[in-house]
This record gives C-alpha cells, structure tokens and sequence, in this order.
C-alpha cells in the first residue's frame, strides 16, 4: 500500500532557474540531486523520517516517458513486490522491473490517466542523505 507521498516532479524550461528562484523566494534548499528535501517524522514510528523530495526536470527528459504530463508524483510503498503482483492482477501497466540501490527499491507504472507513477520502497535503515534520491 502506500504509505506517503515520497517526490514531486515536474518540468520546466530551466530548471536551474526554477531551483534558484524557490531557493531565493521560498527558502528551499537544493541537494546533491539537484532537489529540495522535506523531512517529517512517521507517525507510527516517531525515531523515523520520511524523506519527500521536489524536483524540476529540463523539459526534454524522458524521464516521464511514456506520459506526456507535465509531472510525475513518486509514492513511498510497503512490499513493492507483492504490491506488483496485486497491480499487475488489476490490469495496470508496469513499465520496468524493480531496481534496486541503496536507498530502496522502485518501479514505474502508468495510472488510468496516461500519468507514469514512480513507486518506491525506502530500505529500513537508509542514512539521512542517501535516502534522499
């Protein structure tokens, strides 16, 4: 199921540009990935955090493909792949196989809408700025 929102991505003309006029109006910080992290605490268990990320991504990334939205919302999942069984059961499209890195494991699939939907499984014990992707 999933349990958060975990990424907001969208397009944008200059990215660059975009970054920093968030950075100077609204205080939003940058990372290593060239995103701005939330981090908020779960509720079910206080000691972890959750890690949300906001991203804009040049124009002419297929990253979204095959949508043609202007964004893409990634969703923090419990048990990627049973939730993949489920999906595939119901008829959804799955676009790639699970990959697997150091901060957890994702998929891409398409929503009824033509939206793609990146999924993601934060491993338990990710550090602070590699869960950050």
């Amino acid at each position: 199921k999933v349990t958060g929102i975990g990424g907001i991505f969208f397009f944008s003309d200059n990215p660059k540009e975009m970054k920093e006029w968030y950075t100077k109006n609204l205080g939003l910080e940058v990372n290593a990935w060239g995103a701005s992290s939330f981090d908020s605490r779960d509720l079910n268990n206080p000691e972890k955090i959750n890690t949300l990320q906001w991203t804009p991504f040049k124009r002419e990334s297929d990253y979204f493909s095959p949508s043609k939205k202007e964004f893409m919302i990634n969703y923090r999942v419990q048990n990627l792949e049973a939730l993949l069984i489920q999906l595939k059961a119901n008829g959804v499209t799955v676009l790639d196989s699970v990959t697997t890195y150091d901060f957890g494991k994702f998929v891409h699939i398409m929503d009824g809408e033509g939206n793609k939907i990146e999924l993601w499984e934060p491993t338990e014990e990710a550090p602070k700025e590699e869960a950050k992707k």
